[in-house]
């Protein structure tokens, strides 16, 4: 008996797309303080970290911890509020540890931390015969890498809703709603609110800068360092403001 054509059809899509996520950096393997600080910040902004996915990076430490350690650890942060969903990048120590644990691997964090190991030199060419003797030409200059356009974004970032500028500034002339992400490798420009949350630099740039016409945001964050609503002045609150990084500390201020 021949089957329909639809019985071919996948019962779910698989795709592979850019997803917000958090990354916990492990500098102090205490785990009642790390999970006392989880859970603080799950009570100060339960709608963005209350059962959030977590990455557990254990690279800041000189040796990755014990099973027992580590489980104690991802178990007390789920006990705090969030889901710790995978181990980041390491040693093979590391990679064992994950697989211990259940736990994928993901690599793309750690690029974050760390500068990437030089690449190692290649070998010599073999020598060969020197060739007649010419007149020396002058070596043309090295052509500008080219940068990548700026991302514009004319409609209005809704709830549920994320957008990533990749390799370049990212420019929202409506506004961006409560429940939307923006991110971008350069700066953010918002032409109108912003409600949701603005990543800048999410590639590590720490020049990267964040601008609004009126300031809502559930979360501003640099490179990495963050503020939520609850930790911004009520004074700044509908205002114009700008986002920048000053010595690895998150500042605010209205703009003129």
């Amino acid at each position: 008996m021949a089957l329909a054509a639809n019985d071919y059809e996948q019962a779910g899509e698989l795709k592979i797309g850019q997803v917000g996520i958090a990354n916990l950096r492990i500098r102090n393997l205490d785990v009642d303080q790390l999970v006392r600080e989880m859970r603080e910040r799950v009570e100060r902004a339960p709608k963005l970290f209350g059962r959030a996915a977590l990455i557990v990076d254990f690279g800041g430490l000189a040796k990755t911890p014990d099973v027992d350690t580590a489980r104690a650890l991802i178990d007390g942060l789920r006990g705090a509020g969030v889901l710790p969903v995978a181990l980041a990048y390491g040693t093979r120590d590391n990679d064992a540890l994950a697989e211990a644990l259940g736990l994928p691997v993901l690599a793309k964090f750690r690029a974050q931390y760390e500068r990437s190991e030089p690449a190692p030199a290649a070998p010599p060419p073999a020598r060969e015969p020197a060739p007649a003797p010419r007149a020396a030409a002058r070596p043309a200059p090295a052509p500008d890498k080219p940068r990548a356009p700026g991302r514009m974004q004319k409609a209005a970032v809704r709830s549920g809703q994320q957008l990533y500028a990749e390799g370049c500034d990212l420019t929202v002339l409506s506004t961006v709603g409560a429940g939307a992400e923006v991110i971008s490798d350069g700066s953010i420009h918002v032409y109108g609110s912003l409600r949701g949350r603005a990543l800048a630099g999410a590639q590590g740039n720490t020049d990267a800068r964040i601008f609004c016409r009126e300031f809502h945001a559930e979360l501003v964050a640099i490179a990495g360092h963050y503020k939520v609503l609850d930790d911004i002045p009520e004074t700044l609150r509908g205002k114009a403001v700008q986002v920048w990084l000053d010595n690895g500390q998150l500042k605010l201020a209205a703009l003129d």
